[in-house]
């Protein structure tokens, strides 16, 4: 009964969009799923196939899919509900919120554990998809639509085809601050624009050098060129970690 009570009051801290006790009640199939799925986990070790049963009925209404073996902890959301997938051997600890599309999956056909752990407050964003044997540490975000392989620490940010680290902070994840994502693409997008505005800055420099040579005219004092600074790095970082065949390889499974 605690589980369920701290299920949810998570709707009223997690969503602003939850104007009362009734209806969070009535309307959030993801509350709906973890109902169910809290009663067939009961029964998974005893009756599975009834566990499993009821798991599909959960499916069926809520278009949430729960393993009945999978440990979920109390105090977690589900935002929207649907199209969530969640395998056999996932753990999810404490306060994590999952939005709609979120996959915690394996990436083959092994046995024993083969789906990720979530620790405390994890954060996944909609379409994110969370693949295999890995942990995910504390109060860590994953981006929307990234695909995750891989253990990350906590207190991370991970955005990005494969997932990739951007950002740790060592502060206490805000569900909130979804929207907050930074975007690795974007970033290295404006850097390399950046970098081809300095470039043409360059050339126009050497063009009037040239025609000053020409007219005999005596060459103007001009800034050497720069090493490479931060965004240089940046953008040769990110296109380094993109490696080839990587997109693709993993199949999930519940």
């Amino acid at each position: 009964m605690y589980t369920l009570l701290a299920d949810f009051r998570m709707i009223r801290e997690r969503d602003p969009a939850a104007r009362g006790p009734l209806e969070s009640l009535t309307c959030y199939p993801g509350f709906h799923a973890l109902v169910l799925h809290r009663f067939s986990h009961k029964l998974w070790r005893r009756l599975p196939l009834l566990a499993r049963l009821i798991s599909h009925c959960g499916r069926l209404l809520t278009g949430v899919e729960i393993h009945p073996g999978a440990r979920i902890a109390a105090g977690v959301f589900i935002d929207h509900g649907m199209g969530v997938v969640i395998g056999e051997t996932t753990e999810i600890g404490e306060g994590c919120t999952l939005y709609q599309g979120v996959t915690l999956g394996g990436t083959g056909k092994e046995t024993g554990k083969r789906h990720p752990t979530l620790d405390r407050n994890v954060v996944v964003g909609a379409g994110a998809k969370v693949l295999g044997a890995i942990t995910i540490g504390a109060n860590t975000r994953v981006g929307a639509g990234s695909v995750v392989v891989k253990d990350v620490p906590g207190h991370c940010t991970v955005v990005g085809v494969p997932g990739r680290v951007i950002h740790r902070s060592g502060v206490r994840v805000d569900p909130l601050a979804h929207s907050q994502l930074p975007d690795a693409e974007a970033r290295v997008i404006r850097n390399l624009m950046d970098r081809i505005d300095a470039l043409e800055g360059e050339v126009v420099a050497l063009q009037e050098c040239l025609r000053d040579v020409a007219l005999g005219r005596p060459l103007r004092p001009r800034c050497g060129g720069q090493a490479q600074n931060l965004q240089d790095r940046e953008i040769i970082e990110f296109f380094s970690d993109q490696e080839p065949g990587q997109d693709g390889e993993q199949d999930s499974d519940s």
